[in-house]
């Protein structure tokens, strides 16, 4: 990582990130490992050092697989969670234990918690191995104006204020948090949903003798709504909610800290406090996401209440929607108009999300008690009953880069082997998630060899569960017929995966050409190559 604080009159970069958050970096990874000149710059010195975001899921975990960080080679920054998140009201009796336990279509495990500032300093390291990444940090951008023919000039300030120039870019993403200085300056809005909630968020590590147990509830206690969940390996995290008597000032205090762990045993004597912090949790999304060549990610582009666990998940998806479009239109393999498929496919993803949090903050976050009377009459029938909690959603992609009843839904990922070789999880065999996946490479027999170089080209390989020999097709030894399953489940004899882990489309055996053709197409690909 080209870390200088010292820095030229002036750069020119293929894109500029503003935001070094975990957003920022990922991102930075995306396009550094493809080759691409990217500046970062952080008005901040060294990165947030305290836990925010605890939780990912299985998708989550797929997109640290992207970046060389999978969950099972960093279990000292992430560990799995593999039973149930039980509801509670203030009496003791389970309003509902929701499953968090198994595996996820993306190959691991549905739940993990993990401990955010150790993740970044791992994100770090990557970034650190890539020579056409220059990270700046004590920088902060101050002045943004942009060309739509030729790019964009971020004015940008040294901490001190001794030190100006200009950046200019092909492309800006700000990655630059809720009070997104690049959002405000593109003229982008804002929808604000109206919801506002002030949370106490305590972080702490409890002594090993301690042998606290690796559980993670919910208590929906009038009294004080709050929740316990692991923090990561040898950490645990509780929130609690501020009554409508408080003050944030008078809830965000170490002494109140103390009294409000005191009844899970928590101690100064057995346990350190690393941190205690007031937010207000918020609902609401940018209008788009696209301005020009100025385009936003992360909290910039969307805020949620952290009760599904999925704010930084979203910020995620976003690099890796962003990441592989943004690479083809650099490397002229797409069209500019690929980017504004970027926003309207992530938008009512995020949306999705950002409602079912608050849906479940609206259970959670309630003080009244004959409200919350009825709701625990509600929700303990229901469970008695069996019924079973709501499920987070599985959104699909809004419109975009996508064709059919399947397309836009998350692929699946299994091990595979080649050629008796040694077995792996299908992205790191082939690099990537991309791919034209067939039953038998017969139903790829006909497809031109440009087609499949164009489609290698932008990540996506040409892969058949089956023989005969096809030249440029890779067959696969399915192991745990992960593959077979699901083009069971979809009636489909081939799929096209996207490099960003969404299905592009699927059809019979005779779809392959078709498939790839409209791929091709939709990115802006040369007609003569697209149609084959």
């Amino acid at each position: 990582m080209h870390n200088l604080n010292a820095a030229p009159p002036s750069l020119t970069a293929d894109v500029l990130i503003v935001g070094f958050g975990p957003v920022g970096k990922l991102l930075a990874i995306q396009l550094g490992r493809r080759g691409h000149a990217v500046v970062v710059v952080d008005r901040q010195r060294a990165g947030y050092p305290l836990p925010r975001a605890v939780t990912h899921c299985s998708d989550f975990a797929r997109i640290l697989q992207s970046a060389g960080l999978a969950p099972d080679a960093i279990p000292e920054i992430t560990q799995p969670y593999d039973d149930m998140y039980v509801w509670r009201n203030g009496e003791g009796r389970t309003l509902v234990e929701v499953d968090w336990s198994g595996r996820g279509e993306s190959g691991w495990y549905n739940t993990y918690f993990f401990h955010q500032p150790s993740l970044e300093t791992a994100l770090d390291e990557v970034v650190a191995g890539l020579p056409t990444v220059r990270v700046m940090r004590g920088w902060e951008a101050v002045q943004m104006s942009q060309d739509a023919g030729s790019g964009v000039t971020v004015a940008i300030r040294s901490a001190d204020g001794g030190e100006r120039l200009d950046v200019a870019a092909r492309w800006v993403v700000g990655a630059d948090g809720a009070n997104s200085q690049i959002r405000r300056w593109a003229g982008i809005g804002w929808h604000d949903e109206g919801y506002f909630y002030d949370w106490l968020v305590v972080d702490v590590k409890p002594s090993p003798r301690l042998g606290f147990p690796h559980v993670a509830a919910q208590s929906c206690d009038i009294r004080r709504p709050s929740t316990m969940v692991p923090g990561g390996p040898g950490r645990r995290r509780w929130e609690f909610m501020r009554l409508p008597h408080e003050t944030k000032d008078a809830l965000n205090r170490t002494e109140k800290a103390w009294e409000l762990l005191a009844p899970y045993g928590i101690t100064p004597d057995n346990s350190e406090l690393e941190r205690h912090s007031v937010y207000t949790f918020q609902a609401g999304w940018a209008t788009r996401w696209r301005e020009g060549r100025v385009l936003l990610a992360g909290d910039a582009a969307h805020l949620m209440p952290p009760f599904a666990g999925q704010g930084l998940g979203a910020g995620f998806r976003d690099v890796m929607n962003l990441g592989w479009k943004l690479d083809a239109v650099l490397r002229g393999l797409a069209g500019e108009p690929l980017l504004d498929t970027y926003g309207p496919e992530r938008l009512p993803h995020v949306v999705a999300f950002v409602r079912f949090s608050m849906e479940l903050g609206k259970v959670i976050c309630i003080s009244d008690p004959e409200e919350a009377a009825a709701r625990d009459a509600r929700m303990i029938a229901d469970w008695a009953a069996g019924m079973k909690p709501p499920a987070p959603p599985r959104p699909r992609l809004g419109p975009g880069v996508h064709t059919g009843s399947a397309g836009g839904h998350l692929a699946r990922q299994g091990r595979v082997r080649i050629d008796g070789g040694a077995p792996g999880r299908f992205d790191d065999v082939f690099g990537g998630p991309g791919a034209l996946i067939a039953r038998s490479a017969a139903s790829l027999a006909g497809l031109p060899g440009e087609v499949r170089s164009s489609l290698k080209d932008v990540g996506v390989d040409t892969v058949a569960l089956s023989g005969p020999d096809v030249p440029g097709v890779t067959v696969i030894e399915d192991l745990d017929e992960v593959y077979v399953t699901w083009l069971d489940e979809l009636a489909a004899d081939v799929v096209l995966v996207r490099p960003d882990f969404y299905l592009y489309g699927a059809g019979g055996g005779g779809a392959a050409a078709e498939l790839a053709a409209g791929f091709l197409t939709r990115l802006g690909a040369p007609a003569s190559v697209a149609v084959g």
